[in-house]
């Protein structure tokens, strides 16, 4: 592997261990008792329009088991409901409690917090060749998994 592609392997995984770190520290400080992967699928709840298991687990890309294990401890810990649809009952539909939506606001904020830290000490507004490898990093992984 290149100097290169190591320095950047490097990099991402170190941006993306440190900003789950920290979340993970804010979030357990602001009293939210769940892990980063269950405020993921918060979220995936809350952005998915029609929030069947199915639905939420592709968004995720994740399979419908994998994401059961998730949505069972949310249900168990107060965050998430689960309702069989009334018209066909094979499928499951998730809606968020007041506390999970207090939680995410939370999430939210925190995010608010780090891009606002970001733009104010590192002037990224300005920086337009960052902002389009990152802009262009991002369309990549979207496409390519």
């Amino acid at each position: 592997m290149s100097t290169a592609k190591k320095v950047i392997n490097e990099l991402l995984v170190e941006v993306f261990n440190h900003i789950l770190s920290i979340e993970g520290s804010k979030l357990k400080e602001r009293g939210v008792k769940i892990s980063m992967n269950e405020m993921h699928v918060l979220e995936a709840i809350q952005k998915t329009d029609y929030p069947a298991m199915s639905n939420i687990a592709r968004r995720l890309r994740v399979t419908v088991g994998t994401l059961t294990t998730s949505v069972n401890r949310l249900v168990e810990k107060g965050y998430a409901t689960r309702k069989r649809e009334e018209e066909d009952k094979r499928k499951v539909i998730i809606s968020l409690t007041n506390k999970a939506r207090e939680a995410l606001k939370i999430h939210e904020e925190f995010h608010e917090e780090m891009l606002d830290a970001l733009f104010e000490d590192m002037n990224l507004a300005e920086d337009e060749v960052l902002l389009q490898s990152l802009e262009n990093l991002s369309e990549y992984f979207k496409n390519k998994y």
